[in-house]
């Protein structure tokens, strides 16, 4: 039997715990990871050949932006999430055994609340609900839809058991209408549905004018009929207490889904959620939650913590790894790990996508290398839009944070796709300015011949000479010189061109090695911090430091 992409067949395995034992519906599972499969399962899988820095600039660009969507560190705030999920999953299920009759049970009494019209009502009382609900909360750029989808990305979607001829949801995420309806969301719910089965709920339910009421209790139905073992809802801070009914009426729809049908549900929002689990925690029935998980950004180790052993160490550490720049450094200096904080606040997101920028301008401008004035640079050009929260967090006010927590953070396609243009369409422009040194009339006189037609190795020699020997001339007197030069050459007679100076200007200097002086000059802001990076690098004796160890 061919399945459907996504489904795979019931392979059933002992859990080794009596309470999961004789549960297909569990023991269909994937195993229980232990910390270094899971660390090993979610790490990214990102191949980096050392022969990859000599591509050319826009395949380069390709490589590097591979890090926006395949970056993935592992740390310890996502191996508490993925144990709770595992649980969760897990136990929502006890109450459901396929083969005792259990999940009939709560399909038998979904049917009846469907046909009633009332939450409350019920065949089977003997039913037991074993689901959890799990309040994740994270300010935008944490990395919550990230890593909720690595995590869930370990389970198969689907699960067919050919013994009960049983089709098992094992997990279904939808997000929030952006309207914030508590309709609208049970529609989401639906068309999910429908695109993972090819079922036809819409058309059943959607275009049919139901009240919410029977929307959740089909929609509560459904959840039971196909046993789905977690329901997580992201963008939870877009319901709105309004357009919902109440807060109250919001709360009862998650109690409902949690404490009657037995689904398990995990609430994905920003900060500005936080009424809604509030209410929830101030209820008499908190009992039915497993707690809540709050992602702050990464914080900065102090002067005392080893780098390599905090969350910030670790993350920042793999993250250097993948560069292609011919100049990058091995080993991450302070300076830049000072300055990659103080510009994204330990938000993940932020501090990925400023790597990634940060490299394809290195690669643009011929820098090819990352360092603090760099960063500062992309992050004032291309983060305008998060500088708000980055000062809200820099500046630890909890109202100002407050303020933020929903900003969106950038999407960085659109300025990848800027520099790449840039780079491609202005490639001979570049390698211009690099010939010509930064010679303006030079490079412009270069454009006009290539323009013209006479695009050939010949123009670099030619260029440079006549501005040599004929630098006094305007650029319309040296057009039919360079002319009758190149005819000339190209007809075979002799044009001496003399051998050109090896100097370089001082735009030029960010591309020089990093221990170059004039390299050294060019990152620094003035005399007093170019002093201090030469002191750094051990290139001028700090003559107060040294006089204070004789004493």
């Amino acid at each position: 039997m061919t399945l459907p992409k996504g489904m795979v067949n019931a392979a059933y395995r002992d859990t080794g715990i009596d309470r999961y034992q004789g549960n297909p519906l569990i023991e269909a599972l994937p195993p229980i990871l232990d910390r270094k499969q899971l660390r090993d399962g979610l790490s990214s899988n990102i191949e980096i050949r050392p022969t990859d820095i000599y591509l050319d600039g826009q395949t380069r660009i390709h490589v590097i932006s591979q890090l926006l969507d395949s970056f993935f560190q592992p740390l310890s705030r996502h191996i508490e999430l993925e144990s709770k999920i595992s649980i969760m999953l897990r136990q929502g299920y006890v109450g459901r055994n396929l083969a005792t009759g259990e999940l009939n049970a709560h399909i038998q009494n979904g049917y009846e609340r469907v046909m009633q019209g009332n939450l409350g009502v019920f065949r089977f009382d003997h039913v037991e609900s074993t689901a959890k609900s799990l309040a994740f909360i994270g300010c935008s750029g944490s990395g919550k839809t990230s890593s909720l989808n690595r995590i869930l990305a370990t389970y198969p979607q689907l699960i067919y058991h050919e013994k009960y001829n049983f089709t098992q949801i094992v997990f279904l995420k939808i997000d929030c209408p952006h309207d914030g309806s508590l309709k609208s969301l049970c529609h989401n719910f639906f068309r999910e549905i429908d695109a993972i089965l090819a079922t036809n709920y819409v058309r059943r339910y959607v275009e049919k004018r139901h009240s919410v009421e029977t929307l959740i209790a089909v929609m509560a139905h459904i959840a039971n009929t196909h046993a789905i073992g977690l329901l997580v809802i992201d963008e939870i801070q877009h319901l709105s207490v309004k357009h919902s009914g109440g807060a109250e009426r919001m709360l009862n729809f998650f109690v409902t889904l949690v404490n009657e049908i037995s689904v398990p549900v995990v609430m994905v929002g920003t900060p500005k959620a936080r009424p809604i689990f509030e209410l929830d925690l101030r209820s008499a029935r908190r009992g039915a939650g497993f707690g809540s998980i709050l992602w702050e950004p990464l914080n900065k180790p102090s002067a005392d913590q080893e780098i390599s052993r905090t969350e910030w160490g670790a993350f920042t550490d793999r993250l250097w790894k993948y560069q292609w720049l011919t100049k990058a450094s091995i080993e991450i200096s302070q300076d830049v790990r000072d300055t990659w904080y103080e510009l994204s606040q330990g938000i993940m997101d932020i501090v990925i996508k400023l790597f990634v920028l940060s490299q394809i301008r290195a690669v643009v401008t011929g820098i090819e290398r990352i360092t603090p004035t760099l960063m500062k640079k992309v992050y004032q050009d291309e983060l305008k839009p998060i500088h708000p929260m980055i000062e809200a967090l820099s500046s630890g006010d909890i109202e100002r944070i407050a303020q933020y927590s929903d900003l969106t953070i950038p999407e960085v396609d659109k300025k990848i796709i800027e520099l790449s243009n840039l780079l491609q369409s202005k490639q001979e422009n570049i390698n211009a300015a690099v010939k010509y040194r930064g010679n303006e009339q030079a490079i412009r006189l270069h454009n006009m011949l290539v323009d013209m037609g006479y695009e050939s190795s010949l123009l670099e020699p030619l260029i440079n000479r006549a501005f040599e020997e004929h630098s006094g001339l305007a650029v319309r007197d040296l057009m039919p010189l360079i002319l009758n030069w190149y005819q000339n050459k190209e007809s075979g007679a002799s044009v001496s061109v003399k051998p050109k100076k090896k100097t370089i200007k001082k735009n030029e200097w960010h591309t020089l090695e990093s221990r170059d002086l004039r390299f050294l000059f060019s990152q620094s802001a003035n005399e007093e911090y170019f002093q201090e990076s030469l002191k750094k690098e051990n290139i001028i004796l700090d003559a107060e430091h040294w006089v204070d160890q004789m004493r």
